[in-house]
Protein backbone atom coordinates (compact mmCIF):
# COMPACT_ATOMS: atom_id res chain seq x y z
CA UNK A 1 0.00 0.00 0.00
CA UNK A 2 1.55 3.33 -1.18
CA UNK A 3 2.07 6.04 1.36
CA UNK A 4 1.82 10.11 0.59
CA UNK A 5 5.36 11.42 0.97
CA UNK A 6 6.03 13.02 4.71
CA UNK A 7 7.69 16.37 5.54
CA UNK A 8 9.82 16.16 8.43
CA UNK A 9 9.40 19.11 10.65
CA UNK A 10 12.86 20.41 12.10
CA UNK A 11 12.41 21.97 14.92
CA UNK A 12 15.13 23.15 17.54
CA UNK A 13 13.77 21.77 20.93
CA UNK A 14 13.09 25.20 22.58
CA UNK A 15 10.78 26.34 19.99
CA UNK A 16 8.65 23.33 19.70
CA UNK A 17 5.00 25.21 20.14
CA UNK A 18 3.60 22.98 22.75
CA UNK A 19 6.67 22.76 24.91
CA UNK A 20 6.56 26.47 25.79
CA UNK A 21 5.58 25.75 29.46
CA UNK A 22 9.09 25.21 31.18
CA UNK A 23 7.23 22.56 33.69
CA UNK A 24 5.99 20.36 30.34
CA UNK A 25 8.81 20.52 28.47
CA UNK A 26 11.86 19.78 31.12
CA UNK A 27 12.33 17.68 33.51
CA UNK A 28 15.50 19.10 35.72
CA UNK A 29 17.00 18.55 39.27
CA UNK A 30 17.00 21.02 41.33
CA UNK A 31 20.44 19.30 43.01
CA UNK A 32 18.77 20.14 46.36
CA UNK A 33 20.31 18.34 49.59
CA UNK A 34 18.13 15.59 51.62
CA UNK A 35 16.93 18.18 53.68
CA UNK A 36 16.26 20.85 50.58
CA UNK A 37 14.01 18.10 49.30
CA UNK A 38 11.96 17.51 52.74
CA UNK A 39 11.71 21.46 52.79
CA UNK A 40 10.08 21.15 49.32
CA UNK A 41 7.90 18.12 49.86
CA UNK A 42 6.52 19.66 53.27
CA UNK A 43 5.86 22.61 50.97
CA UNK A 44 4.03 20.71 48.19
CA UNK A 45 2.00 19.11 50.63
CA UNK A 46 0.82 22.19 51.97
CA UNK A 47 0.56 24.17 48.66
CA UNK A 48 -1.67 20.63 47.99
CA UNK A 49 -4.22 20.93 51.17
CA UNK A 50 -4.75 24.40 50.16
CA UNK A 51 -5.51 23.63 46.53
CA UNK A 52 -7.75 20.71 47.41
CA UNK A 53 -9.56 23.56 49.68
CA UNK A 54 -10.33 25.21 47.16
CA UNK A 55 -11.36 22.72 44.83
CA UNK A 56 -7.96 22.67 42.75
CA UNK A 57 -6.62 19.31 42.65
CA UNK A 58 -2.58 19.23 42.44
CA UNK A 59 -0.51 17.32 39.83
CA UNK A 60 1.35 14.57 41.59
CA UNK A 61 4.74 14.63 42.90
CA UNK A 62 6.74 12.47 41.27
CA UNK A 63 8.50 9.81 41.96
CA UNK A 64 12.42 9.73 42.82
CA UNK A 65 15.16 8.60 40.76
CA UNK A 66 15.74 5.49 42.53
CA UNK A 67 12.71 3.45 44.78
CA UNK A 68 12.63 0.05 46.55
CA UNK A 69 11.04 -2.56 44.08
CA UNK A 70 7.47 -3.31 44.46
CA UNK A 71 7.08 -7.01 43.99
CA UNK A 72 4.49 -9.74 44.44
CA UNK A 73 1.30 -8.75 43.09
CA UNK A 74 2.42 -5.06 43.62
CA UNK A 75 4.86 -5.77 40.80
CA UNK A 76 1.72 -6.26 38.42
CA UNK A 77 0.46 -2.25 38.95
CA UNK A 78 -0.52 -0.33 35.64
CA UNK A 79 -0.31 2.98 33.97
CA UNK A 80 -2.17 4.58 36.86
CA UNK A 81 0.99 4.15 38.80
CA UNK A 82 3.82 4.46 36.47
CA UNK A 83 6.27 7.35 36.95
CA UNK A 84 10.13 7.80 36.22
CA UNK A 85 11.85 5.73 39.07
CA UNK A 86 9.46 3.03 40.48
CA UNK A 87 10.95 -0.12 40.17
CA UNK A 88 9.60 -3.51 39.64
CA UNK A 89 10.89 -7.08 40.37
CA UNK A 90 8.71 -9.87 39.06
CA UNK A 91 9.75 -13.35 40.38
CA UNK A 92 8.59 -16.66 38.34
CA UNK A 93 6.95 -17.85 41.42
CA UNK A 94 4.80 -14.26 41.41
CA UNK A 95 2.63 -15.26 38.53
CA UNK A 96 -0.67 -15.71 38.30
CA UNK A 97 -2.96 -19.34 37.34
CA UNK A 98 -3.94 -18.99 33.92
CA UNK A 99 -7.51 -17.30 33.79
CA UNK A 100 -7.03 -15.95 36.92
CA UNK A 101 -8.60 -12.53 35.23
CA UNK A 102 -10.14 -12.70 32.46
CA UNK A 103 -8.65 -12.00 29.01
CA UNK A 104 -9.17 -8.48 27.73
CA UNK A 105 -9.80 -6.56 24.61
CA UNK A 106 -9.09 -3.50 25.71
CA UNK A 107 -7.21 -1.47 22.54
CA UNK A 108 -6.02 2.06 23.02
CA UNK A 109 -7.33 5.10 21.03
CA UNK A 110 -4.87 7.62 19.56
CA UNK A 111 -5.04 10.83 19.97
CA UNK A 112 -3.07 13.85 19.14
CA UNK A 113 -0.42 14.99 21.61
CA UNK A 114 -2.36 17.38 23.88
CA UNK A 115 -1.24 20.94 23.46
CA UNK A 116 0.95 20.73 27.58
CA UNK A 117 2.08 17.47 27.23
CA UNK A 118 5.61 15.95 27.62
CA UNK A 119 6.75 12.53 28.55
CA UNK A 120 7.98 12.25 32.34
CA UNK A 121 11.79 11.63 32.84
CA UNK A 122 13.49 11.12 36.41
CA UNK A 123 14.83 13.96 38.03
CA UNK A 124 18.03 15.79 36.89
CA UNK A 125 16.88 14.77 33.02
CA UNK A 126 15.31 16.41 30.38
CA UNK A 127 13.51 15.54 27.74
CA UNK A 128 12.57 17.47 24.71
CA UNK A 129 11.12 17.07 21.21
CA UNK A 130 13.89 16.37 18.66
CA UNK A 131 11.60 15.65 15.56
CA UNK A 132 7.54 14.86 14.54
CA UNK A 133 5.78 14.74 11.18
CA UNK A 134 7.21 11.18 10.57
CA UNK A 135 6.05 8.10 9.20
CA UNK A 136 5.49 5.30 12.00
CA UNK A 137 9.14 5.89 13.06
CA UNK A 138 9.71 2.53 14.51
CA UNK A 139 13.91 1.10 14.71
CA UNK A 140 16.79 3.31 15.09
CA UNK A 141 20.36 2.68 15.25
CA UNK A 142 23.35 5.63 15.70
CA UNK A 143 25.87 5.37 13.00
CA UNK A 144 29.62 5.57 14.05
CA UNK A 145 29.39 8.79 12.42
CA UNK A 146 26.65 10.11 15.05
CA UNK A 147 23.70 9.80 11.90
CA UNK A 148 20.65 8.40 13.27
CA UNK A 149 19.25 5.68 10.86
CA UNK A 150 15.37 5.50 11.57
CA UNK A 151 12.95 2.69 9.91
CA UNK A 152 9.75 4.20 9.17
CA UNK A 153 8.57 0.72 8.31
CA UNK A 154 4.86 1.24 7.14
CA UNK A 155 6.40 3.25 4.64
CA UNK A 156 9.00 0.88 3.31
CA UNK A 157 11.85 3.48 3.86
CA UNK A 158 14.74 4.26 5.79
CA UNK A 159 15.89 7.92 7.02
CA UNK A 160 18.84 9.22 8.08
CA UNK A 161 19.06 12.10 10.65
CA UNK A 162 21.79 14.50 11.39
CA UNK A 163 22.39 16.12 14.24
CA UNK A 164 24.04 19.03 15.71
CA UNK A 165 27.18 19.24 17.46
CA UNK A 166 25.72 18.86 20.87
CA UNK A 167 23.10 16.73 19.32
CA UNK A 168 19.54 19.12 20.37
CA UNK A 169 18.49 19.78 17.00
CA UNK A 170 18.14 18.05 13.39
CA UNK A 171 19.77 19.79 10.80
CA UNK A 172 19.64 17.28 8.04
CA UNK A 173 16.85 14.76 6.91
CA UNK A 174 17.26 12.25 3.81
CA UNK A 175 15.60 9.12 2.75
CA UNK A 176 18.26 7.12 2.26
CA UNK A 177 16.74 4.08 0.93
CA UNK A 178 13.10 3.26 -0.07
CA UNK A 179 11.10 0.43 -1.68
CA UNK A 180 11.56 -1.56 0.66
CA UNK A 181 9.47 -4.54 2.41
CA UNK A 182 8.66 -3.35 6.01
CA UNK A 183 11.95 -2.83 7.19
CA UNK A 184 12.89 -2.68 10.95
CA UNK A 185 16.20 -4.13 11.76
CA UNK A 186 18.96 -1.97 10.98
CA UNK A 187 22.85 -3.02 11.27
CA UNK A 188 26.01 -1.10 10.54
CA UNK A 189 29.08 -4.11 9.36
CA UNK A 190 31.67 -3.73 10.08
CA UNK A 191 30.53 -2.05 13.70
CA UNK A 192 33.61 0.42 13.68
CA UNK A 193 34.24 1.31 10.04
CA UNK A 194 31.29 0.33 8.32
CA UNK A 195 30.95 -0.92 4.82
CA UNK A 196 27.74 -1.94 4.33
CA UNK A 197 24.24 -0.79 6.10
CA UNK A 198 22.43 -3.87 6.57
CA UNK A 199 18.53 -4.02 6.65
CA UNK A 200 16.23 -6.48 7.93
CA UNK A 201 13.33 -6.33 6.01
CA UNK A 202 9.62 -8.39 7.44
CA UNK A 203 10.54 -11.41 4.39
CA UNK A 204 14.30 -10.62 3.59
CA UNK A 205 17.59 -9.27 4.84
CA UNK A 206 19.47 -7.06 2.60
CA UNK A 207 22.18 -4.39 2.46
CA UNK A 208 24.10 -1.33 0.70
CA UNK A 209 27.27 -0.75 0.46
CA UNK A 210 28.12 2.18 2.86
CA UNK A 211 30.94 5.16 2.87
CA UNK A 212 30.76 7.27 6.15
CA UNK A 213 28.63 9.90 6.41
CA UNK A 214 26.16 8.79 3.45
CA UNK A 215 22.71 10.23 3.15
CA UNK A 216 21.61 8.34 0.17
CA UNK A 217 22.01 4.75 -0.80
CA UNK A 218 24.32 4.96 -3.91
CA UNK A 219 23.41 1.78 -5.28
CA UNK A 220 20.33 -1.03 -5.23
CA UNK A 221 20.17 -3.07 -2.46
CA UNK A 222 22.30 -6.69 -2.38
CA UNK A 223 20.09 -9.55 -1.08
CA UNK A 224 21.97 -11.09 1.68
CA UNK A 225 19.27 -14.00 3.06
CA UNK A 226 17.04 -14.11 0.20
CA UNK A 227 14.03 -15.49 2.56
CA UNK A 228 12.66 -15.44 5.70
CA UNK A 229 9.48 -16.71 7.01
CA UNK A 230 6.39 -14.15 5.74
CA UNK A 231 3.38 -13.44 7.73
CA UNK A 232 2.49 -12.86 11.47
CA UNK A 233 4.30 -11.06 13.90
CA UNK A 234 6.37 -8.83 11.09
CA UNK A 235 8.85 -7.76 12.69
CA UNK A 236 12.77 -8.65 11.91
CA UNK A 237 15.79 -7.13 13.88
CA UNK A 238 19.11 -7.76 13.21
CA UNK A 239 22.85 -7.70 15.60
CA UNK A 240 26.35 -8.63 14.57
CA UNK A 241 28.17 -10.68 17.17
CA UNK A 242 31.39 -12.66 17.94
CA UNK A 243 33.46 -9.74 16.34
CA UNK A 244 30.93 -9.54 13.21
CA UNK A 245 31.77 -13.05 12.31
CA UNK A 246 27.92 -13.87 12.85
CA UNK A 247 24.66 -12.34 12.63
CA UNK A 248 21.58 -13.07 14.94
CA UNK A 249 18.04 -11.87 12.96
CA UNK A 250 14.80 -12.74 14.74
CA UNK A 251 11.70 -14.16 13.71
CA UNK A 252 8.46 -13.95 15.63
CA UNK A 253 5.53 -16.38 15.52
CA UNK A 254 3.22 -16.86 12.62
CA UNK A 255 0.33 -16.87 15.68
CA UNK A 256 -0.58 -15.95 19.18
CA UNK A 257 0.06 -19.55 20.86
CA UNK A 258 0.92 -22.03 18.31
CA UNK A 259 -3.13 -22.91 17.86
CA UNK A 260 -4.21 -26.15 16.03
CA UNK A 261 -0.41 -27.53 16.56
CA UNK A 262 0.07 -30.73 17.97
CA UNK A 263 2.91 -30.45 19.51
CA UNK A 264 5.15 -32.58 17.07
CA UNK A 265 8.71 -32.16 17.19
CA UNK A 266 10.03 -30.29 13.83
CA UNK A 267 12.46 -31.53 11.51
CA UNK A 268 15.32 -29.01 13.23
CA UNK A 269 14.52 -30.62 16.56
CA UNK A 270 17.69 -32.67 16.31
CA UNK A 271 19.54 -29.85 16.07
CA UNK A 272 17.83 -27.18 17.72
CA UNK A 273 15.62 -27.63 21.33
CA UNK A 274 12.37 -26.70 21.22
CA UNK A 275 12.24 -26.27 17.58
CA UNK A 276 8.51 -25.66 16.35
CA UNK A 277 6.69 -27.60 12.90
CA UNK A 278 4.27 -27.14 10.19
CA UNK A 279 3.69 -23.53 10.10
CA UNK A 280 6.00 -22.48 12.69
CA UNK A 281 8.84 -23.74 11.40
CA UNK A 282 11.95 -21.62 11.69
CA UNK A 283 9.53 -18.94 13.81
CA UNK A 284 9.69 -17.91 17.24
CA UNK A 285 13.33 -18.49 16.74
CA UNK A 286 17.02 -16.13 16.61
CA UNK A 287 18.38 -17.48 13.67
CA UNK A 288 21.83 -17.05 12.94
CA UNK A 289 23.68 -16.73 9.71
CA UNK A 290 27.94 -15.47 8.33
CA UNK A 291 27.40 -11.61 7.50
CA UNK A 292 27.20 -12.74 3.50
CA UNK A 293 24.17 -14.89 4.37
CA UNK A 294 25.61 -18.72 4.13
CA UNK A 295 25.72 -21.04 7.27
CA UNK A 296 21.87 -20.90 8.33
CA UNK A 297 21.85 -22.49 11.89
CA UNK A 298 18.87 -21.82 14.74
CA UNK A 299 20.42 -20.42 17.60
CA UNK A 300 17.58 -20.28 19.95
CA UNK A 301 14.01 -21.02 19.89
CA UNK A 302 10.54 -20.47 21.81
CA UNK A 303 10.95 -16.83 22.07
CA UNK A 304 7.42 -15.98 20.25
CA UNK A 305 8.33 -12.39 19.29
CA UNK A 306 11.87 -11.04 19.60
CA UNK A 307 11.42 -7.79 18.45
CA UNK A 308 14.29 -5.75 19.74
CA UNK A 309 17.60 -7.66 19.81
CA UNK A 310 20.83 -6.21 21.31
CA UNK A 311 24.69 -6.46 22.00
CA UNK A 312 25.41 -6.05 25.28
CA UNK A 313 28.87 -3.47 24.98
CA UNK A 314 31.01 -4.69 27.14
CA UNK A 315 29.93 -8.78 27.64
CA UNK A 316 29.12 -9.05 23.90
CA UNK A 317 25.77 -11.39 25.20
CA UNK A 318 22.75 -10.66 23.14
CA UNK A 319 19.81 -9.56 24.08
CA UNK A 320 16.56 -10.36 22.90
CA UNK A 321 13.20 -7.81 23.96
CA UNK A 322 9.91 -9.71 24.02
CA UNK A 323 6.67 -10.35 23.14
CA UNK A 324 4.85 -13.15 24.91
CA UNK A 325 1.43 -14.68 24.48
CA UNK A 326 -1.84 -13.50 25.37
CA UNK A 327 -4.85 -14.71 26.24
CA UNK A 328 -4.21 -15.94 29.62
CA UNK A 329 -5.75 -13.05 31.50
CA UNK A 330 -4.48 -9.23 32.82
CA UNK A 331 -1.04 -10.99 34.51
CA UNK A 332 0.23 -13.56 31.89
CA UNK A 333 2.05 -14.22 30.51
CA UNK A 334 5.03 -11.57 31.10
CA UNK A 335 7.07 -10.23 28.67
CA UNK A 336 10.77 -10.12 28.80
CA UNK A 337 14.02 -8.83 28.12
CA UNK A 338 16.87 -11.34 28.67
CA UNK A 339 20.46 -12.47 27.41
CA UNK A 340 19.99 -15.09 24.81
CA UNK A 341 22.24 -17.98 24.52
CA UNK A 342 22.72 -20.31 21.77
CA UNK A 343 20.98 -23.83 22.35
CA UNK A 344 19.03 -22.56 24.63
CA UNK A 345 14.39 -22.86 24.58
CA UNK A 346 12.73 -20.20 26.02
CA UNK A 347 8.91 -21.71 26.49
CA UNK A 348 7.15 -21.04 23.53
CA UNK A 349 4.81 -22.76 23.10
CA UNK A 350 4.64 -25.50 24.79
CA UNK A 351 5.65 -23.69 28.48
CA UNK A 352 6.34 -19.94 29.94
CA UNK A 353 9.01 -18.70 32.30
CA UNK A 354 10.35 -21.93 32.64
CA UNK A 355 8.30 -24.86 33.89
CA UNK A 356 4.83 -23.24 33.84
CA UNK A 357 2.52 -25.64 30.99
CA UNK A 358 0.31 -23.64 28.56
CA UNK A 359 -2.59 -24.82 29.02
CA UNK A 360 -3.63 -24.78 25.41
CA UNK A 361 -0.96 -27.40 24.72
CA UNK A 362 -1.23 -29.39 28.34
CA UNK A 363 0.57 -33.30 27.88
CA UNK A 364 1.73 -32.72 24.36
CA UNK A 365 5.58 -31.74 25.20
CA UNK A 366 6.50 -33.03 28.36
CA UNK A 367 10.18 -34.20 27.20
CA UNK A 368 10.71 -30.08 27.34
CA UNK A 369 9.68 -29.04 30.90
CA UNK A 370 12.38 -28.98 32.74
CA UNK A 371 14.78 -27.95 29.75
CA UNK A 372 13.16 -24.29 29.41
CA UNK A 373 15.72 -21.33 30.38
CA UNK A 374 14.05 -18.83 32.63
CA UNK A 375 13.85 -15.23 30.90
CA UNK A 376 16.35 -12.37 32.96
CA UNK A 377 13.96 -9.66 32.82
CA UNK A 378 10.00 -10.46 33.47
CA UNK A 379 7.98 -7.26 32.23
CA UNK A 380 4.43 -6.68 32.96
CA UNK A 381 2.35 -8.64 31.00
CA UNK A 382 0.91 -7.07 27.67
CA UNK A 383 3.45 -4.48 27.90
CA UNK A 384 4.74 -5.34 24.44
CA UNK A 385 8.20 -4.92 24.67
CA UNK A 386 10.13 -3.48 21.40
CA UNK A 387 13.30 -1.95 21.08
CA UNK A 388 16.29 -2.30 22.88
CA UNK A 389 19.55 -0.67 23.53
CA UNK A 390 22.40 -0.49 26.22
CA UNK A 391 24.03 2.38 27.21
CA UNK A 392 27.53 3.23 26.32
CA UNK A 393 27.63 6.90 26.32
CA UNK A 394 29.07 9.32 29.61
CA UNK A 395 26.35 12.09 29.59
CA UNK A 396 24.33 9.99 32.02
CA UNK A 397 25.36 9.20 35.85
CA UNK A 398 28.21 6.82 36.24
CA UNK A 399 25.40 3.94 37.64
CA UNK A 400 23.85 4.28 34.06
CA UNK A 401 26.31 2.92 32.34
CA UNK A 402 25.77 -0.62 31.35
CA UNK A 403 22.10 -0.73 31.50
CA UNK A 404 19.24 -1.42 29.13
CA UNK A 405 16.58 0.26 27.89
CA UNK A 406 13.58 -0.98 26.44
CA UNK A 407 11.02 0.48 24.99
CA UNK A 408 7.61 -0.78 25.95
CA UNK A 409 4.55 0.09 22.77
CA UNK A 410 1.38 -0.91 25.30
CA UNK A 411 -1.09 -3.24 26.14
CA UNK A 412 -4.55 -4.62 23.95
CA UNK A 413 -4.78 -7.58 25.74
CA UNK A 414 -5.07 -5.88 29.50
CA UNK A 415 -8.29 -4.48 31.63
CA UNK A 416 -5.91 -1.62 32.70
CA UNK A 417 -3.15 -0.53 30.16
CA UNK A 418 0.80 -1.40 30.60
CA UNK A 419 3.31 -0.29 28.79
CA UNK A 420 3.71 3.06 26.73
CA UNK A 421 6.66 3.77 28.15
CA UNK A 422 10.24 3.46 27.98
CA UNK A 423 11.95 1.26 31.28
CA UNK A 424 15.57 0.91 32.51
CA UNK A 425 16.91 -2.74 32.72
CA UNK A 426 19.16 -3.15 35.71
CA UNK A 427 22.52 -4.53 35.61
CA UNK A 428 25.21 -5.30 37.90
CA UNK A 429 28.91 -6.56 36.51
CA UNK A 430 26.98 -7.04 33.38
CA UNK A 431 24.40 -9.45 34.17
CA UNK A 432 20.45 -8.50 34.74
CA UNK A 433 19.32 -7.99 38.38
CA UNK A 434 16.12 -8.71 37.12
CA UNK A 435 14.65 -5.77 38.19
CA UNK A 436 13.54 -3.33 36.11
CA UNK A 437 12.24 0.85 36.73
CA UNK A 438 9.97 2.81 34.68
CA UNK A 439 12.38 5.50 33.10
CA UNK A 440 9.93 7.71 30.55
CA UNK A 441 5.90 7.34 31.50
CA UNK A 442 3.67 10.13 30.29
CA UNK A 443 2.10 8.79 27.31
CA UNK A 444 -1.33 7.76 28.43
CA UNK A 445 -4.34 10.53 28.62
CA UNK A 446 -6.90 8.39 30.22
CA UNK A 447 -7.98 4.69 30.19
CA UNK A 448 -9.16 4.77 26.72
CA UNK A 449 -6.89 7.25 25.00
CA UNK A 450 -3.27 7.65 24.46
CA UNK A 451 -0.83 10.06 22.23
CA UNK A 452 2.33 8.22 22.26
CA UNK A 453 3.63 4.54 21.00
CA UNK A 454 7.67 4.09 21.88
CA UNK A 455 8.91 1.64 19.58
CA UNK A 456 12.82 2.62 19.07
CA UNK A 457 15.92 3.36 21.32
CA UNK A 458 19.55 4.63 20.50
CA UNK A 459 22.40 6.49 22.12
CA UNK A 460 23.04 9.77 20.19
CA UNK A 461 27.13 10.46 20.08
CA UNK A 462 26.88 12.95 22.52
CA UNK A 463 25.67 10.26 25.06
CA UNK A 464 21.93 11.56 24.86
CA UNK A 465 18.77 9.09 24.71
CA UNK A 466 16.62 9.07 21.95
CA UNK A 467 13.00 7.47 21.80
CA UNK A 468 10.73 7.05 18.69
CA UNK A 469 7.15 6.51 19.10
CA UNK A 470 4.92 5.46 15.88
CA UNK A 471 1.44 6.57 17.04
CA UNK A 472 1.89 10.67 16.46
CA UNK A 473 5.39 9.95 14.69
CA UNK A 474 7.54 12.15 17.00
CA UNK A 475 11.13 11.39 18.28
CA UNK A 476 12.14 12.38 22.03
CA UNK A 477 15.37 13.49 23.25
CA UNK A 478 16.27 12.82 26.88
CA UNK A 479 19.66 14.32 28.30
CA UNK A 480 21.48 14.66 31.74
Amino acid sequence: MSHPAVTLKLRPPQKVPNMKQPAAKTIESSGARPFGLVRQAIQALLVAALLAGAGVVAAPIRASAQSEPLTGTAAFGDWRTDKPGLARLIRPSDLPKPGATASSANVSHMVPRPASAAPQVPDGFKVELLAEGLSGPREMRTAPNGDIFVAETRSGRIRVLRLSEDGSKLVKNEIYASGLNQPFGIAFFPSDKPQWVYVANTDSVVRFRYGDGDLKAADKPETVVAELPRGGHSTRDIVFIEGGKRMLVSVGSGSNDAEGSKGNPSDDSKLALGASSGYEARRADVLSFSPDGTDAKIFATGIRNCVGLAVHPATGDAYCSTNERDGFGDDLVPDYVTRVREGAFYGWPWHYIGNHEDPRHAGERPDLKDKVTVPDVLIQAHSASLGLTFYDGNAFPAEYRGDGFAAEHGSWNRAKRTGYKVIRIRMKDGVPTGEYQDFMTGFVAGDSDVWGRPVGVTVTRDGALLVSEDGNGTIWRIAH
